[in-house]
């Protein structure tokens, strides 16, 4: 940045469920940021899923603020609360390199067209039994120093376990997480990033390195439940316009395919069969004509 450039005002942004442990260490490792963020915001879906304890070493300003469950409504107290020039979205499961942050800020000062730039996810345990903390924080040694190249690469959509947004088009053109989908927002951040589409470029920065840890909350993924956002989702976002179709009957084919023959010898950690329970009744709601994200929390 030269001298004559005003400074961004930066903020990271959690929305957090049911991981009170692994919040706490993802927080001490954003203590370590070269460029500690204007303010951390955190969401957490209820009082106990977050210690607070362990927001007292960290050297920036913090917020927690309280807001419905879900995904996407967590994300949308988020957005509310802050007037940050950017927003730097992170799963509370995501360990960004100690430069996420300072990188952001020479991103999106050099390239005032980018308005959402994900970054180089070193492992990704969500697909996976997951990574644990330590398992993490290794691999992110062993990228350092960081050699990765300044190029930008065009991108579909931000990854929502690390994604950051320039909110003057967040604002100016009242861009919203989608709250009707429901929990964990299968896909929001796919829509979320399409919406931005029309005023600015979508891209994918390497210097932009971490780790997604994918932790699991109890072994296995909610089955029946994901399983149908994972075809009234994709449908959803077609007919809404934010996904293009050969995408999102892509994707619904790949996750069926996935679940109906792994079902037969399932890993430990996904319910494959429960998936594809859900899967079928999201098709019997579609051939009925009643599918709809909402009803993946219906009994």
């Amino acid at each position: 940045m030269n001298s004559e450039t005003v400074p961004l005002k930066i903020a990271i942004a959690i929305a957090t469920a049911g991981r009170r442990e692994v919040i706490a260490e993802t927080i001490d490792l954003l203590a370590k940021q070269s460029r500690i963020a204007d303010e951390l915001l955190i969401c957490p879906a209820r009082d106990e899923d977050l210690d607070m304890a362990c927001l007292q070493d960290y050297p920036g300003k913090v917020r927690v603020l309280r807001g419905p469950v879900g995904s996407s409504a967590q994300r949308n107290v988020l957005l509310d609360a802050t007037a940050a020039d950017i927003v730097i979205f992170f799963d509370d499961d995501f360990l960004p390199a100690n430069d996420y942050v300072e990188e952001v800020e020479l991103l999106f000062t050099e390239h005032p067209t980018v308005v959402v730039t994900t970054g180089k996810v070193l492992a990704d345990g969500i697909i996976g039994p997951g990574l644990g903390h330590a398992d993490g924080l290794i691999i992110l040694k062993a990228s350092e120093p960081n050699g990765e190249t300044t190029t930008l690469v065009s991108a579909y959509n931000g990854y929502g376990c690390n994604m950051a947004v320039r909110m003057q088009a967040v604002r100016n053109n009242r861009i919203r997480f989608d709250e009707r989908l429901p929990l964990y927002a299968w896909l929001e951040d796919v829509d979320f990033s399409r919406q931005l589409a029309s005023y600015g470029e979508i891209v994918q920065a390497a210097r932009l390195r971490g780790v997604h840890l994918g932790t699991k909350r109890s072994g296995r993924s909610p089955g029946r439940r994901l399983g149908y956002s994972q075809v009234a989702n994709p449908l959803y976002l077609a007919r809404k316009g934010t996904m293009h179709w050969p995408r999102a009957l892509k994707q619904i084919a790949r996750n069926l395919l996935a679940n109906a023959f792994r079902s037969f010898s399932p890993e430990p950690w996904v319910d494959r069969r429960g998936r594809l329970h859900g899967n079928m009744r999201a098709l019997r709601d579609l051939v009925g004509g009643g599918i709809c994200p909402e009803r993946a929390v219906s009994p």
